[in-house]
């Protein structure tokens, strides 16, 4: 994987014609509960994820699969902009999900990333489009966050990978642009309730408006 480090400063010109897909498929099994309903401010996490995604976006494709029905209220008052498709295959990994979620983007460009990230904000999201990288990723302190954004031209490339590959294999083999942050929401996910319970005392640091 060839590495190429970007920088946050904002230039004009930002290529707005994308489209964003949020897995949200999984069992959420060491969660101990279906993770995008969690409560997060009084909101869903998967709507924290959207709310992001939606100044940005042209389309958000959320990929659903295990109980895919209680994904639907969720997203009912974002109206035509939100997609929920299914996963049929959901039981054979994230990747499935990948694959078909990305079969739904029209755009130029498409951010990719897992419904549990509820605390990726918009600023970071329009820091990524500055960049005209082919792959794009945020790094907080040398580790990668999400989301990522992808160019369309990824997309038939990813739906010929082998059933037994996933998207870190894929990405290895290609030069990812690595846009450093000091925003370390790009990096926290909710797996487990101990996740869950960081997410909410991270969020309630920032609203407030303090230092972490």
């Amino acid at each position: 994987m060839a590495v190429f480090q970007g920088s946050l400063g904002y230039t004009k010109g930002i290529n707005m014609n994308t489209d964003a897909v949020i897995l949200a498929g999984g069992y959420s099994s060491r969660a101990n509960a279906f993770k995008m309903e969690l409560s997060l401010e009084g909101k869903p996490i998967l709507q924290h994820v959207i709310d992001a995604f939606f100044p940005v976006c042209n389309r958000i494709i959320v990929v659903g699969g295990y109980q895919v029905e209680r994904l639907y209220p969720l997203v009912e008052s974002y109206k035509d902009k939100v997609l929920v498709v299914t996963n049929k295959e959901f039981e054979k990994g994230m990747f499935t999900s990948v694959k078909r979620g990305i079969t739904e983007v029209t755009a130029s460009r498409f951010f990719l990333t897992p419904g549990d990230y509820p605390l990726i904000t918009t600023d970071i999201l329009r820091k990524l489009l500055e960049n005209e990288g082919e792959i794009v990723k945020p790094v907080y302190q040398g580790r990668g966050g999400h989301p990522i954004l992808l160019p369309f031209s990824c997309i038939k490339e990813i739906l010929a990978e082998p059933e037994d590959s996933n998207l870190k294999l894929y990405l290895n083999k290609k030069q990812i642009t690595q846009i450093e942050t000091e925003d370390e929401s790009i990096l926290l996910d909710v797996d487990t309730q101990l996740d869950y319970e960081k997410v909410i005392r991270f969020k309630s640091v920032k609203s407030n408006g303090n230092e972490k």
